[in-house]
């Protein structure tokens, strides 16, 4: 049976990011269960609304919720003292994509800060900044035709989410970590979508 608390912290993300108006990419939102080692994990992905598909800019966040957790809490339900109290580990990737030119990675870094604001008790750490160039060939398969070119920029963060006695026994103490990451996980949206880059149009076969 899923452990509640994590059925609890991805319920507040979602319903504290919805709150902000962010729109979700449903088609990117997985929940998975590791069957040998016991892991469950959620991942889910927002942007700006009205930015069309793909997006400029996107946020993917993952949950996760590893074995010793699970055994951690059952314990602490039980009345029994933990050695260590339950964590999730969370993981953001801040993104922009349909870039037409190549990116400036000093422009972008400077608004991807080396480290987040506490999301609980702690900060999130970034762990990688990645630059990718993907080649897309025409339709027609015409090699005489140029392939469309597209830049991303992905900056990724990672960190743990510490449970304390009054998280768990008051689920909805978990809003204030909801929050916490929605704030930061806004602000550097609208700053990234703020940079004077070049964006390919959106895709029109996933128009309205």
């Amino acid at each position: 049976m899923l452990d509640h608390l994590l059925v609890d912290l991805i319920s507040a993300v979602q319903d504290s990011l919805d709150r902000a108006l962010l729109e979700r990419q449903a088609a990117e939102e997985r929940f998975q269960v590791d069957v040998f080692l016991g892991d469950v994990s959620f991942e889910t992905s927002y942007s700006l609304p009205g930015e069309g598909q793909p997006p400029r800019v996107r946020v993917d966040i993952s949950i996760d919720w590893p074995t010793w957790s699970q055994t951690a809490y059952r314990s602490w339900s039980n009345g029994e003292a933990p050695t260590e109290m339950p964590e999730a580990i969370l993981g953001v990737s801040m993104r922009i994509q349909r870039l037409a030119e190549p990116p400036s990675a000093d422009r972008v870094l400077s608004v991807l800060s080396p480290v987040s604001p506490p999301i609980g008790q702690d900060p999130l750490v970034r762990t990688a900044t990645t630059i990718e160039e993907v080649r897309a060939d025409s339709e027609a398969g015409d090699p005489a035709d140029e392939p469309t070119v597209r830049w991303a920029v992905e900056g990724s963060y990672e960190g743990a989410v510490r449970f304390d006695e009054v998280q768990l026994e008051d689920p909805d103490s978990l809003a204030s970590i909801a929050d916490a990451l929605t704030r930061w996980v806004s602000s550097t949206l609208v700053r990234l979508a703020d940079l004077p880059l070049t964006y390919h149009p959106p895709d029109p076969a996933d128009a309205p």
